[in-house]
């Protein structure tokens, strides 16, 4: 999925500063705060993967409803509903984080609190897209 810009820029400036140091950046959820951004960040990108796969089923799974009914075309739209909802989640998931952040705007701790809230949204989005086909199989 697409990761705002506003989350981008400052994590990749803690980066870029990190590269100075003698040893690389790791994920250490008890160290620095460049640290702890680098392991939330990890933690968003592991829900993101998992949401792209769920998605590619999920797709796959209206792509079948709507297949069911071939001879009805007038009910076919599982599959464009999906993907019109999809885009719309993320950018209420992008938005929303990018606000989470204006609490510690322009501090260390803001990319943190944005990957945080962004992995705790997907880790919801991909429940909801697995009820979605549980309840379609009922």
């Amino acid at each position: 999925m697409k990761t705002p810009a506003l989350f981008v820029a400052p994590f990749a400036l803690l980066l870029a500063s990190s590269a100075f140091a003698d040893d690389e950046m790791k994920c250490n959820p008890e160290g620095s705060q460049a640290e702890m951004n680098i392991c939330a960040w990890d933690d968003f990108a592991k829900a993101d993967r998992e949401l792209n796969e769920i998605y590619k089923k999920a797709v796959a799974y209206t792509k079948k409803q709507d297949d069911s009914y071939a001879d009805q075309p007038n009910l076919k739209g599982a599959a464009a509903a999906l993907k019109k909802a999809q885009r719309a989640w993320i950018d209420y998931r992008d938005g929303h984080c990018e606000g989470i952040g204006f609490s510690a705007r322009g501090g260390s701790m803001e990319p943190m609190m944005v990957a945080g809230c962004q992995e705790e949204l997907t880790k919801k989005r991909i429940a909801d897209l697995k009820a979605l086909m549980e309840e379609g199989d009922q």
